[in-house]
């Protein structure tokens, strides 16, 4: 009879102050692993290219977490950690309401990324700032935030929106073209990248209405979706942003990849945008324990699934691979 080997739990690690670097330290492998999933999909020349772009526009925009970033360059030892951490070319499905089981208001998350190794490599990191500890779903070597827990204050989740779509005389650009585009305009900002405001405010935000106040406020360097869970009742939301400006959706509250907000449209991330919505929103008040997690939220690109709580600072998390399951659900305290 052929046995199975039971799959691991999500790795817990202490990373402190340390930052990317101690990420990076927690699993080598790791990293090194997602640089050549990149180079394999863009060649050794690509990624260098791509690397020495992405950290000559950090120096240009004095980015508060460049150090970091250089820190995980020197230790890998080879292009590709820059470029990495600014890559978020993703798609997500997100939704905040009240905890049925709990106190407290409840954050459903996926995130979905077509990178092999991902949810193999997902670490739960508990990390300190100025404001506190707190848990980041991260990988070796990221310095940014993309789902997080800092219990007793909040809960956050980064999902992308469309990419911005230019008219010429009235006709639309080809989706590369848009790309390039969009891509001159982002060299010449110099915001905070989304995942870069989010690890600050995990560090620093004291609750939920000062981490609301500067996601609502902070210029950046690309649009972005948001979704954002307090302590009490009703502090939850959705932010839609773009560089400048900012729409809130009050919770109960859910996004895809798709713009909530009329009059807004452009080239779409990943595929099903509007069915995940419609099936992440019809289960948010619903069980827990990833009752919740299936096609379409759940889809062959899902590589992080997890579920927050930051009044009770607990997390379930599981990290997911295009064959299904490569961890099994991990429940974390947070603090």
């Amino acid at each position: 009879m052929e046995h199975t080997a039971p799959l691991p739990a999500v790795p817990l690690v202490d990373a402190g102050r340390g930052g990317a670097l101690a990420l990076f330290h927690a699993a080598p492998d790791a990293a090194h692993a997602q640089i050549d999933d990149a180079v394999s999909r863009f060649t050794r020349l690509g990624v260098a290219f791509a690397d020495r772009r992405s950290r000559r526009w950090l120096e240009r925009a004095d980015n508060p977490l460049r150090h970091e970033i250089a820190a995980v360059a020197d230790a890998v030892a080879r292009p590709g950690a820059h470029l990495l951490n600014l890559s978020y070319e993703w798609g997500c499905s997100a939704a905040v309401a009240p905890d049925p089981a709990g106190p407290g208001m409840r954050l459903l998350r996926t995130l979905d990324w077509p990178f092999h190794g991902l949810g193999a490599g997902l670490l739960a990191a508990r990390m300190e700032g100025p404001a506190g500890r707190w848990l980041n779903l991260t990988w070796a070597g990221f310095a940014g935030v993309l789902t997080a827990l800092a219990p007793g204050r909040f809960a956050v989740a980064f999902n992308q929106p469309p990419m911005h779509a230019r008219r010429l005389a009235g006709l639309g650009l080809p989706m590369p073209l848009d790309w390039a585009l969009n891509r001159l305009v982002l060299a010449r900002s110099r915001a905070l990248p989304p995942a870069h405001l989010l690890r600050r405010i995990c560090d620093e935000a004291g609750d939920y209405e000062e981490a609301r106040a500067r996601l609502v406020a902070t210029p950046l360097a690309a649009p972005c979706f948001v979704t954002l869970a307090g302590t009490g009742p009703g502090q939850g939301c959705v932010i839609e942003r773009t560089s400048h400006d900012a729409v809130v959706h009050e919770a109960p509250a859910a996004i895809a990849n798709h713009w909530l907000s009329a009059g807004r449209g452009g080239h779409p991330r990943t595929g099903h945008s509007r069915e995940r919505l419609a099936m992440i929103a019809a289960d948010m008040a619903g069980p827990g324990d990833f009752a919740w997690l299936r096609a379409p939220v759940l889809k062959a690109d899902t590589r992080l699934a997890a579920e927050l709580n930051a009044a009770s600072g607990l997390a379930l998390v599981q990290g997911w691979e295009a064959d299904g399951p490569a961890t099994r659900p991990t429940r974390i305290e947070a603090g």
